[in-house]
């Protein structure tokens, strides 16, 4: 620690203390980065020039084409938020399943999957499935633990299944391109739906009275027009999924791009179960610019942090400490994970992405870590960030619209064994690469991102660097 100095560990802690003390992220990340940018200027760390670079890292993340992504999808999320799809397709598939024991649990991950590939917002599933079925599972006898648990985690989802915003961010960060990592995400999508269906089949099996099938009164809907139901909801969710994911999967369009027709999509979705107002789109807009506005404020706070923390040597500090770890890439992988695990009690999946992600980047590159491989695995560990007991989020949205007969404690204690298998995929992804990698293409891509993040690691004229020291490299990947 002392070969690198004192200074970046002492604005590590620092950051921690703020943290845990509750003040806003951005504004914390900005005043730490230029209180030790000063104090290393002052103890001959670097010399002023250096801050210079400040203005032109901000101006790169406002004229940054990708983070446009955030916006057009968070404003598809609002609108379909409020459109009444969430009802159309729980009601059609709580049907469909309703007559076999878990049904309505069934259709609630099924659903959560289905608004993860066109919402990408956990408030947006959670919120929508709570108000529908909770309720329900509690009037035809659902143990309180499995229906709350099962609507938070299914909204959970979200974070993996493009297009998650969480996998926008990790992609900006550590410079690979969106579409491969959606592509990447295909697996783990898979695999997480799977294992929460498993789980509610072995408790179907093992106790049935907690997950009972819906009674014969309560299916109202059979033969064709069950068969109308279900298509109702799932045709124009599948029409909105291949405009935004195929036609990025495809090379059509960038995610941009895609954000942009998914926006106009949700639109034409709400037009079509007559909930399109001007108030509605008031609200989703409304909702859409105070989260692009905390997205882009903690990155600008971010930005400040990092340039500092790099100049003060701390990427070589925390890359010495990382690489030391023994079990080589599989003991770096186990501690970064549960490291991110307990690191998400405390922050949301955009200050980790944003504050962590860009120190461990650079000792992925030097352990030879797979960037998507890699990526992935911290966006299914943040997922846990939603579930965890007292600070969950998701557990905040179902407290918020559950009956009053639903206690807190339940909450808590039905997201455990989600929690668990939620681990579980993280684990299988460390010892199974191939979860992520099976589905990239091994064709030879230029990543633009990748390219404007080599491009800023060059020294600036008049930056204080020395002339006597060789440039860096320019290493263009070719994936």
């Amino acid at each position: 620690m002392l070969e690198y100095g004192y200074m970046a560990p002492t604005m590590f802690a620092g950051l921690i203390a703020f943290l845990l003390f509750g003040f806003p992220v951005a504004f914390s990340l900005s005043a730490l980065g230029l209180f030790f940018g000063m104090l290393a200027i002052e103890v001959g760390y670097f010399g002023p020039e250096f801050l210079q670079a400040l203005p032109y890292r901000t101006f790169g993340i406002m004229s940054n084409d990708l983070l446009l992504a955030i916006p057009f999808f968070t404003f598809m999320g609002a609108v379909l938020e409020r459109s009444g799809l969430a009802e159309d397709l729980l009601e059609g598939t709580g049907q469909l399943f309703g007559p076999v024991p878990g049904g309505l649990a069934y259709a609630v991950i099924v659903v959560g999957a289905i608004l993860g590939a066109i919402t990408g917002t956990v408030a947006a599933s959670v919120i929508a499935m709570g108000m529908i079925s909770l309720p329900i599972m509690l009037r035809y006898g659902y143990d309180m633990r499995i229906g709350t648990g099962v609507i938070a985690a299914s909204g959970t989802i979200t974070q993996v299944i493009p297009p998650s915003l969480v996998l926008i961010v990790l992609a900006d960060q550590i410079g690979v391109s969106v579409g491969d990592m959606y592509l990447g995400a295909a697996g783990p999508s898979i695999l997480q739906i799977l294992l929460f269906l498993l789980f509610i089949l072995a408790v179907s099996i093992l106790q049935p009275h907690r997950v009972p099938p819906l009674p014969p009164e309560a299916r109202t809907l059979h033969g064709w027009a069950l068969v109308a139901k279900v298509l109702w909801g799932m045709v124009p969710s599948l029409v909105l999924i291949f405009l935004v994911l195929g036609t990025i999967f495809m090379g059509l369009a960038t995610p941009t791009e895609a954000g942009a027709m998914g926006g106009v999509g949700a639109i034409v979705l709400a037009m079509l179960h007559r909930r399109y107002t001007h108030r509605m789109m008031w609200e989703a807009m409304a909702s859409t610019m105070r989260i692009t506005s905390m997205v882009v404020f903690i990155l600008i706070g971010a930005t400040v942090f990092s340039l500092v923390f790099q100049g003060v040597n701390g990427g070589r500090w925390i890359e010495h400490i990382l690489s030391d770890l023994p079990g080589g890439v599989v003991g770096f992988l186990i501690f970064v994970n549960v490291f991110i695990f307990f690191l998400a009690f405390f922050l949301d999946f955009f200050e980790i992405v944003f504050i962590v992600v860009p120190m461990l980047v650079p000792v992925m590159r030097a352990l030879g870590i797979d960037p998507i491989w890699f990526g992935l695995l911290l966006c299914v560990n943040m997922q846990t960030s939603f579930m965890h007991p007292p600070f969950g989020f998701a557990l905040f949205y179902l407290r918020a619209i559950a009956p009053k007969e639903v206690k807190t404690r339940d909450i808590y204690l039905g997201s455990l064994p989600w929690i668990a298998l939620q681990l579980l995929l993280v684990a299988i992804m460390i010892f199974w690469p191939e979860t992520v990698t099976y589905w990239i293409t091994d064709a030879p891509t230029l990543d633009p991102a990748a390219v404007e993040q080599q491009l800023e690691s060059l020294p600036m004229p008049g930056l204080g660097d020395d002339p006597g020291l060789p440039a860096p490299e320019l290493d263009l990947d070719l994936n």
